[in-house]
């Protein structure tokens, strides 16, 4: 019996063992952006009269400059590695940070303005609070002077950085806010359905902390209007029904980070509820980043046991041709005219 014990006991270790090192080799595995090259960014840089820059600085964060006010979502420039964002805690790397906001050219509050620089930023605005998307805000808002906005739970992970409650802005849904020539509007979103969807940060979040700590709290879809355009921003594959019914833009910069392991009706539901909804003419994935490599180097997709990125973009691809909606991958760390030749 204690022979039999023992084998089963060495067996259950080994398969332990060979599925870790599975895991391990399967999270190394990027599906390559390659086969969708003809889909890459064919508006060159913007000129300087363009009325909007939008830059994509990796998963869900987006600078939107007019010259004279700025706005920024999200202003994650961390990234920790795996090891630490599933086993160890995370916090706000500074040095990643500053070097992230150089690269962006985002000035911080006591820089004059400059060529090169974005104008004075005036909002940080977490699209939800899991830790890719509010764990650096506070700093980001900090060192450039503009407010945090966003929910209860962004707001607890501004107290528990230490940001002045002057600072910081509890976000009410529906309601327009300008900045500059910016009116901001933010509208009831939902985190893609994973086993992190849900939950609110109650108190002051003081890092390091768990992963799993930063909780999902009120996700936003966020309408960005600007002169006579409007460009929508969601920083997840989920959806509220009819939540933007009214609701129209020009362009959808679509967050799609785990869309492809959702079921085919999923992402039906949240291309209607937000591409068809808004009558949008351009589609832009934002979202589909691997957020555990350095910011520094080339952009890589999601590894395939998170998502299945060539799902996601087969099925915007087949969606933007029969509805003829133009489907365009971002310039990373570049800014674009989102809205030029609509």
């Amino acid at each position: 019996m204690r022979r039999y014990i023992k084998w089963a006991a060495i067996t259950v270790l080994l398969v332990v063992a060979l599925s870790i090192a599975l895991l391990a080799w399967m999270l190394q595995q990027n599906p390559s952006l390659v086969p969708y090259a003809a889909l890459g960014w064919k508006g060159g840089k913007p000129s300087t009269a363009a009325p909007l820059r939008v830059s994509f600085l990796g998963v869900a964060t987006l600078l939107l400059d007019d010259g004279e006010t700025a706005i920024l979502t999200d202003g994650f420039f961390s990234r920790p590695d795996r090891l630490q964002s599933f086993l160890g805690k995370v916090e706000p790397d500074l040095q990643n940070i500053t070097r992230g906001l150089a690269r962006a050219g985002i000035r911080l509050k006591d820089q004059p303005p400059a060529p090169g620089r974005s104008g004075k930023v005036a909002a940080v605005i977490p699209l939800h609070s899991h830790y890719d998307h509010a764990m650096d805000a506070p700093e980001v808002a900090l060192r450039t002077g503009a407010v945090l906005l966003g929910s209860k739970s962004t707001a607890n992970v501004g107290r528990g950085w230490g940001m002045p409650e002057a600072q910081i802005q509890v976000a009410r849904l529906g309601q327009p806010m300008e900045y500059g020539r910016f009116t901001v509007t933010l509208y009831p979103g939902l985190h893609a359905p994973t086993g992190f969807t849900g939950g609110e940060i109650t108190q002051p979040l003081k890092p390091p902390v768990r992963a799993s700590e930063y909780k999902e709290g009120q996700s936003y879809a966020m309408l960005v209007q600007h002169g006579d355009r409007a460009l929508l921003i969601t920083g997840s594959a989920g959806f509220v029904p009819r939540a933007l019914q009214g609701v129209k833009a020009d362009v959808v910069l679509l967050g799609i980070g785990t869309m492809g392991q959702r079921s085919d009706a999923h992402r039906q539901d949240y291309w209607r509820e937000v591409v068809q909804t808004t009558g949008a003419k351009r589609v832009i994935p934002i979202h589909w980043d691997d957020i555990w490599l350095p910011a520094d180097q080339p952009m890589q997709t999601l590894p395939l046991p998170i998502d299945r990125f060539d799902v996601s973009m087969q099925f915007l691809m087949a969606r933007g041709a029969a509805e003829q909606v133009e489907i365009r991958m971002p310039l990373p760390w570049q800014a674009m005219d989102v809205f030029s030749g609509l």
